[in-house]
């Protein structure tokens, strides 16, 4: 908390995650693997403009034409097979139902979620915290970077690593974990760069956490 507290007081509220709906939450979990937010932004008003932002509408659009339409996102053709797959899941095992998906109890819908080929645990994580609003706390390289430099987790740390330290160590509030995973990001974009800009970061002298861990 010493940690969240300090990127909260340097930076505010994040107000995360943008998206209007659970499905474009869904879909920019998706599309802002490898890019900015930015150019996601441009994608998925591109599919609003084009009324297919939508479960029947991605799911009956060509893989081709998808690929086109969500182009500024970049690595388009990986993406809209992952998004493909991702409809067709929902679709085929929730006749198109976003609701009836999102009432799986959190163990299951998380398993269905990694069982969409193309969609790995960061990416199953944000849709269960930010669409579903689950307790899930997410882990991206902005977290390992962060935690290893200040040598709270060593370099074999692996994902379920990392979150089993947060979630061990934090109440189930996914409110508290929407925000402390933003701030994350924004530090790490901000400062905890390949290149640090450590003398000006709000975690500069953060003390290391005393937790007994594994690693």
């Amino acid at each position: 908390m010493a940690m969240f507290n300090r990127m909260l007081d340097s930076f505010g509220p994040q107000h995360w995650w943008p998206g209007e709906t659970r499905l474009e939450m869904m879909v920019g979990a998706i599309l802002t693997q490898n890019t900015s937010w930015k150019n996601v932004e441009k994608a998925i008003a591109g599919l609003k403009e084009k009324g297919i932002l939508n479960i029947e509408g991605l799911h009956e659009i060509p893989l081709s034409l998808l690929a086109e339409e969500i182009r500024p996102a970049g690595y388009f053709n990986i993406k809209a097979g992952r998004l493909k797959n991702l409809i067709n899941y929902i679709k085929e095992g929730y006749d198109g139902d976003i609701p009836l998906f999102f009432r799986e109890k959190t163990d299951a819908l998380r398993e269905g979620l990694l069982s969409v080929k193309g969609i790995g645990p960061e990416t199953a994580d944000s849709i269960m915290l930010y669409a579903a609003k689950r307790p899930v706390f997410v882990i991206d390289a902005y977290t390992y970077r962060i935690l290893n430099r200040h040598r709270v987790v060593d370099d074999q740390a692996t994902y379920h690593d990392l979150q089993t330290l947060f979630m061990d160590n934090l109440s189930e509030d996914v409110a508290l974990f929407n925000e402390f995973h933003a701030l994350i990001v924004k530090t790490g974009k901000e400062f905890c760069r390949s290149k640090p800009l450590c003398d000006s970061c709000p975690l500069n002298g953060w003390e290391k956490i005393d937790i007994q861990t594994s690693y």
